[in-house]
């Protein structure tokens, strides 16, 4: 039971890149959060409502801006998953991911990563970072993506 929570991409709801999934959803929540402001105070006009309002649709729309960008990710990263870009890139990305971990539990964690963003706003540019160098080692450090479950 703890295997299909915590393991690999190819078996489990929960892996090393959820930790990742968390940290972007802090930098594309907030940029997801500041079109949506220019958009409602520019194009619809929307600046002259009720603050509660305009708050709880802000915060609709940019849920729904999130789990887009997320499901628009995983439906590339499926494809890469599959070679569609090569076998090397297939071969980094060490398989297809489990449909729990590509359909539920990814998509939340960036949202999650977006509800704290909305929270502590000082964290975006620490997790701004953080996301670089991750990306960087894993992909010019660590032989493929799964390389932290194999060391840990």
């Amino acid at each position: 039971m703890l295997d299909m929570l915590w393991g690999l991409k190819t078996d489990a709801f929960f892996d090393w890149w959820s930790v990742e999934h968390v940290l972007s959803g802090l930098s594309i929540g907030y940029a997801v959060h500041k079109r949506n402001n220019k958009v409602f105070q520019k194009k619809l006009k929307l600046d002259q409502l009720d603050v509660h309002i305009q708050e709880f649709t802000s915060r609709y729309y940019d849920i729904v801006g999130v789990l887009f960008l997320a499901y628009l990710w995983e439906a590339w990263e499926h494809y890469f998953e599959t070679g569609l870009l090569g076998d090397k890139v297939a071969y980094w990305f060490q398989g297809v991911e489990f449909w729990g971990n590509r359909l539920i539990t990814d998509p939340l964690a960036l949202v999650i990563g977006y509800l704290i963003a909305q929270k502590h706003p000082q964290l975006i540019i620490p997790a701004r970072a953080c996301i670089v160098a991750w990306v960087v080692i894993h992909i010019f450090v660590f032989p493929h993506s799964m390389y932290l479950h194999e060391i840990f």
